[in-house]
């Protein structure tokens, strides 16, 4: 019974120090915006009526419904991109059904839309389900500026 207690508080006290460790970091999402969000984080394109992105790294933005097939498609690719390179972008989803307001503001006619958003720069768009090389492609070349591979 000695034996029993000991091990479960050291094993208590790694698990403890699992947790409360700095290093370790939750695997980066996309994040979910509704209308004050988005005013927030990304554009307030109620008061201003010029592109300015207000965010402090580049951002991917996904316009989607859940109706949308292709949007649920193109969904896990980009968890897979916001995993990836979480710490240098954001990933961000715009339900189009529930925050039409944001959606009507960019004239989203078609879903899946996805907005590559600089820093500095306007942003530019993909039209439809992308496969993720062309996605992964644009993050590198129009987010972080990478040179393309020839």
């Amino acid at each position: 019974m000695k034996r029993l207690m000991i091990s479960f508080a050291l094993l208590s006290v790694v698990l403890l120090a699992v947790a409360n460790n700095p290093k370790e970091k939750e695997t980066a999402k996309a994040i979910n915006l509704n209308h004050e969000e988005f005013i927030e984080k990304v554009f307030d394109f109620e008061n201003n009526e010029e592109w300015n992105y207000i965010g402090d790294k580049p951002a991917i933005i996904d316009f989607w419904a859940a109706w949308c097939g292709p949007c649920r498609q193109v969904s896990p690719v980009l968890e897979q991109l916001a995993a990836e390179y979480g710490d240098d972008i954001y990933v961000y989803k715009v339900n189009v059904d529930e925050e039409s307001a944001v959606a009507q503001a960019f004239g989203i006619r078609s879903l899946p839309t996805i907005l590559f958003v600089p820093t500095d720069e306007q942003p530019q768009a993909i039209m439809g389900a992308a496969p993720k090389a062309k996605l992964k492609e644009a993050v590198e070349t129009i987010l972080l500026k990478k040179e393309e591979k020839e």
